[in-house]
């Protein structure tokens, strides 16, 4: 992300709506908006990959694996205005099992790109059935 670039851009987009981005109140709001933005659209800068780092493992378990109540905070595509809620992801494994604790973090990378909820959904399940196939 070229922070430098989209702290220029929200500095015109101040003085676009009506503002003095000059104002003492707003001299720093293009930096914390930058920043902010940095934060919520760093799901585009992490890899699954990176985020699995190899924790699936051969189980023989065959009940459903649930976890509920994650916390996700996303942007909406559309508007680019924040939606939150909680996601519940449960699988039934197959002779593989993964870490409880990645769960989350797939949440997670998905939640900070811009998003619309059935993409995000479509997107954890696509990433856990093609860790949970492959060989480990």
């Amino acid at each position: 992300m070229n922070n430098a670039k989209l702290r220029i851009l929200i500095k015109d987009l101040l003085e676009n709506i009506g503002e003095d981005s000059n104002r003492e109140g707003l001299l720093e709001t293009p930096r914390r908006v930058a920043d902010a933005y940095e934060f919520l659209t760093s799901g585009y800068h992490k890899r699954i990959e990176e985020v699995m780092n190899e924790a699936v493992f051969n189980e023989k378990y065959d009940e459903m694996v649930l976890v509920k109540n994650i916390d996700f905070y996303s942007l909406c595509e559309h508007h680019m205005l924040p939606f939150y809620g909680k996601v519940h992801v449960a699988y039934i494994p197959n002779g593989k099992i993964i870490g409880l604790s990645k769960i989350p973090r797939i949440v997670d990378v998905f939640a900070r790109r811009l998003q619309v909820q059935e993409r995000m959904t479509q997107q954890i399940a696509d990433t856990l059935e093609q860790f949970l196939q492959r060989e480990v």
